[in-house]
């Protein structure tokens, strides 16, 4: 005989693991702290290469430029402004990585929370027929 509200608890599991719940188990490996950390480290490997790109393609524009004027330009102060500027889109998108991990973390240790508490329910609906079909 089909049970409807074991059918109910494990169409809902069956959805979540569908969805979410693969990226969620993966998460549960982690502390949040080292997630965090992972993905802040993450973050900062493509901002840095990102950076260097813009910084590439911005002088291929100004070459012309560059060459004209190699003689004369203020290196020191040149470097110093692309490392300013390094800096604080670094700090930004450090910060704002941090945050929003930290935030994914904590929303998937709530939905697997409820995941777990279904699992358990669903164990329960199972010792319970086991139980009584052991009394037959």
């Amino acid at each position: 005989m089909i049970d409807n509200s074991k059918v109910r608890i494990m169409t809902r599991m069956s959805i979540y693991e569908r969805h979410e719940g693969k990226e969620d188990l993966k998460f549960n490996k982690f502390f949040k702290s080292d997630y965090a950390r992972l993905q802040v480290l993450k973050t900062l490997v493509w901002v840095t290469i990102g950076y260097l790109i813009v910084v590439a393609l911005v002088a291929l524009y100004k070459l012309e430029y560059l060459i004209d004027n190699a003689l004369t330009l203020d290196y020191p102060d040149m470097g110093k402004t692309i490392l300013a500027y390094y800096i604080v889109v670094l700090a930004v998108y450090l910060i704002g990585a941090l945050v929003g991990y930290s935030l994914k973390y904590q929303f998937s240790r709530k939905r697997l929370k409820n995941y777990y508490r279904l699992l358990k329910s669903l164990k329960e609906i199972y010792s319970e027929e086991d139980s009584y079909y052991d009394k037959e």
